[in-house]
């Protein structure tokens, strides 16, 4: 998917579809993360006492996260089929 900014008085915007909100389970009062990586602007809801665990084993945990996040758009187009 590709976006462009727009103006919000002397900021940018960038408007977040509904599905996708939906899907990431974000409202209008959810708190975000904004990580920079590389090049990428990375948006994360910040998840207290909800974060999604697959595995009490730390270093497995952390691969997941990191697929789901890598994988994010492949996962997503898979979900719509």
């Amino acid at each position: 998917m590709k976006k462009k900014l727009s103006r919000f008085g002397n900021s940018m915007a960038l408007i977040i579809d509904k599905p996708i909100l939906k899907l990431l389970g974000i409202e209008a009062e959810t708190e975000l993360e904004i990580k920079i990586k590389g090049k990428s602007l990375i948006i994360s809801p910040v998840r207290r006492g909800k974060k999604r665990i697959v595995s009490k084993d730390k270093k497995i945990q952390k691969a997941y996260e990191k697929f789901f996040e890598e994988h994010y758009e492949d996962l997503k187009k898979l979900a719509e089929n």
